[in-house]
C-alpha cells in the first residue's frame, strides 16, 4: 500500500514535470570543454537541452550516492564486526552443550548415552 502512495505522490508528478521540461527544452545546445576557446569544435557537443538536463542529474545522483556511502564506511565495517561477533557467540552456544555433557560424564565412560532397549 506504501508503495503505491509514493508511487502517486512523488513519482507520476516528478514524471511529469521531467516530460514537461523535456519537451519545453528541445531546442539544441553546445557544451564545450575548453573555457579558453569555446569555439573549438573538437572540444565542443551539441545536444538537446533537456539532455543535458538529465546527464547533470543523473551525474549528480551518482556522486550524491558515492558520498554517502563513503561516509558510511565505518558504520558498515561495525556492523561487519558485530556480525562476526554474533556469529562467534552462536558457534560457542552451540558447541557449549556438547561440551558440557562430557564435562558432567562419569570418570571411565565416553560420554555416549547407553542405547534404550
Amino acid at each position: 500500500m506504501l508503495n503505491r502512495v509514493v508511487l502517486i505522490v512523488i513519482v507520476v508528478p516528478v514524471a511529469i514535470i521531467l516530460i514537461a521540461l523535456a519537451v519545453a527544452n528541445r531546442q539544441m545546445t553546445a557544451f564545450t570543454l575548453d573555457p579558453f576557446n569555446p569555439g573549438n569544435m573538437a572540444l565542443t557537443i551539441q545536444l538537446p537541452l533537456f539532455v543535458m538536463l538529465f546527464l547533470a542529474l543523473i551525474v549528480g545522483m551518482i556522486i550524491g550516492s558515492l558520498a554517502t556511502w563513503m561516509r558510511q564506511g565505518r558504520y558498515r565495517k561495525e556492523a561487519r564486526v558485530q556480525r562476526r561477533e554474533v556469529h562467534n557467540l552462536l558457534n560457542q552456544q552451540r558447541a557449549a552443550p556438547a561440551t558440557e555433557a562430557q564435562r558432567n560424564a562419569a570418570p571411565g565412560t565416553t560420554g555416549v548415552p547407553a542405547p534404550r532397549g
